[in-house]
């Protein structure tokens, strides 16, 4: 296990895991978001963001979080592993809302550089809220990963889905760093 893809619903902890993961594995963490995201919330274009994923997945190893299905097939076809992280909603949903409350109150810059920042309004009143694209997003990104992970282009990847944040926690301590060669 090298390159390792993580996915799941917004709010399911793909960012925690996949820093987790990285430091057990002794590999870079790589965050999608960060790549996606510029200044002033300005989202990269579609060609941007797969030359930026593409240099991330060049590597020999590493540990991606995000559910990007511009770039999907460059990380899965790099990639010898998929963590789905496959909760239910109202799990995810209060996860999420204890994190952005906890961002709006630490006004944490999310990527470094960008000076983007949870604000109440962009959480609670916009019609892209977080909150409100985990619900849109949670079973059409289901069925589309239930599809995805049985496509014969992805055959060679080792899918782990985990249906409770206890299973991925004891999945993740029984994660070896791999022998020296």
């Amino acid at each position: 296990m090298r390159r390792v893809s993580v996915v799941g619903t917004t709010g399911s902890g793909k960012t925690t895991f996949v820093r987790a993961l990285a430091a057990r594995l002794g590999v870079p963490a790589v965050e999608i978001d960060a790549l996606f995201w510029g200044p002033r919330w300005t989202a990269a274009r579609p060609d941007e963001l797969r030359a930026r994923v593409g240099s991330a997945v060049a590597g020999t190893s590493w540990v991606l979080d995000g559910n990007y299905s511009t770039s999907r097939d460059l990380v899965w076809s790099r990639a010898d592993t998929v963590v789905w992280l496959d909760y239910p909603l109202p799990l995810i949903l209060v996860r999420l809302l204890r994190r952005i409350i906890a961002r709006i109150r630490s006004r944490e810059e999310l990527w470094l550089g960008t000076g983007n920042r949870e604000t109440f309004t962009n959480a609670f009143f916009r019609s892209d809220s977080l909150l409100l694209w985990a619900v849109r997003t949670h079973l059409p990104r289901r069925r589309r990963f239930s599809a995805a992970v049985l496509r014969p282009e992805n055959s060679h990847l080792r899918v782990y889905r985990f249906r409770r944040p206890a299973e991925a926690s004891r999945w993740l301590r029984a994660v070896r760093p791999p022998a020296a060669p």
